[in-house]
């Protein structure tokens, strides 16, 4: 397959590249969460890498596709304060056994033809909506770190101060990526990070007063010791809503993004994913590791390494080196992926890539394009591709019912709208 595709050692590096420092602020933000629930920062940052660089291997050698895996932003916040902190008597070790049962089951489910069925019998329309939706979320991500777009009071949202000097950096960095784009330059969003950090550098911005290298620890060593006991856990403290909510998240969001990223690189063949169950066991393996991280999820950041050319497992395998490497570079790491204004421009021109697909979707057909609507909309307003999947998935079925046409919809899109109508009303997200 790998041979099949247009792609050359460089473009894929790049890519990689690409991708690692787009999303390489989780290296620093996800222990920082954690630290929330107790977990120490050191344990953290290094168990966060060690599940990135597990689960994007797998990705990378086994699937054989350029989409990185890492710690589920939105869920370590989940994690942190709505089961850790929610819960006085609570520990975080016991938390992260519900973490390890949810890993379980989730790798079960992988190996079974559920998942991979899964992406076939999401409606066409729905799966256009994932794509342009996920779009307009890192979109949005982009520009909310950036300053380019801040809080308000009564509009919620508002334009940021142009005058700032990192909104500045960023509106730079945007212009330099798009000159390189529209110069159709390899690499081109790779490209743009490193002259807007050069840029950094000069006007100070940039610096790395913490030094550049660390050496990596795990202050805890494993948290959790024996599956049994995880199990255990999770009965003597009732955490299976806990666990539901960690299922059901994960399994769609990751299912939304590997969907969203393989169609902007073109790697759908007849609307269907090959090697689905590959891809969606690789995430799910990740989040069995027992070092102390919040579930595994693949990372949207995956498309501005599309954009740049990536299209194989070799772009996966990059990330994962380099995450690999950046366990010693703890403060370089942090310092680079502290400034929005350098990575943030990739993103928001990724989402626009992204949103071209709301052109595929049939707009004419009411029972087609609302719930389409829904997904695109409510992924930015409500920061959760879950979230977004689980409007579309309620509001598609019972427009067919409405319609009459409850016959074109297959039995799983049910028995998931029932599921996502559970969780929204009835657990924590």
């Amino acid at each position: 397959m790998i041979n099949q595709r247009k792609w050359t050692w460089k473009q894929e590096v790049i890519a990689g590249l690409t991708t690692f420092f787009t999303m390489a602020y989780i290296m620093v933000v996800n222990p920082l969460i954690l630290a929330d629930a107790g977990l120490p920062f050191e344990q953290g940052f290094t168990a966060t890498i060690i599940a990135t660089v597990a689960g994007t291997l797998i990705m990378g050698l086994w699937a054989n596709y350029p989409i990185a895996i890492a710690p589920a932003m939105g869920l370590n916040a989940y994690f942190a304060y709505s089961v850790v902190k929610a819960e006085g008597a609570l520990t975080y070790t016991v938390a992260f056994s519900a973490v390890f049962v949810a890993g379980v089951v989730f790798v079960l489910l992988s190996l079974t033809p559920l998942r991979s069925k899964l992406i076939e019998v999401i409606p066409d329309n729905l799966k256009y909506a994932i794509t342009a939706g996920i779009g307009l979320f890192i979109t949005f991500i982009g520009l909310r770190l950036t300053g380019l777009v801040t809080d308000h009071p009564t509009n919620l949202v508002a334009l940021g101060d142009l005058h700032s000097p990192q909104v500045v950096l960023a509106l730079i960095g945007l212009g330099v990526t798009l000159v390189f784009l529209s110069l159709n330059l390899n690499g081109a969003l790779f490209f743009g990070m490193v002259v807007t950090g050069l840029l950094a550098c000069l006007n100070g911005q940039l610096t790395f007063e913490k030094g550049l290298i660390s050496t990596p620890s795990l202050p805890n060593g494993l948290i959790v010791l024996s599956p049994i006991q995880a199990f255990s856990d999770v009965a003597s403290y009732g955490l299976y809503a806990v666990v539901f909510s960690f299922l059901l998240v994960t399994l769609f969001d990751t299912t939304g993004t590997v969907l969203g990223v393989s169609r902007q690189a073109g790697l759908l063949v007849d609307n269907k994913l090959p090697r689905a169950e590959r891809a969606l066991v690789a995430d799910s393996a990740a989040t069995l590791t027992v070092f102390g991280t919040s579930p595994t999820s693949a990372y949207i950041e995956s498309a501005s390494g599309v954009a740049a050319g990536g299209r194989t497992g070799v772009t996966a395998v990059v990330v994962a080196l380099l995450f690999g490497i950046a366990a010693f570079f703890g403060p370089l790491v942090g310092a680079v992926s502290g400034i929005s204004a350098i990575t943030s421009p990739a993103l928001v021109v990724v989402g626009s890539m992204m949103l071209g697909n709301v052109r595929y979707i049939d707009w004419d057909a009411m029972d087609e394009s609302f719930p389409a609507f829904l997904v695109i909309v409510s992924m930015p307003l409500t920061s959760s591709i879950a979230t977004g999947i689980a409007l579309g998935f309620i509001s598609y079925p019972l427009m067919k019912v409405l319609k009459g046409k409850w016959r074109e919809v297959h039995l799983l899109v049910y028995i998931f709208a029932i599921l996502f109508i559970y969780q929204l009303a009835f657990l924590p997200h």
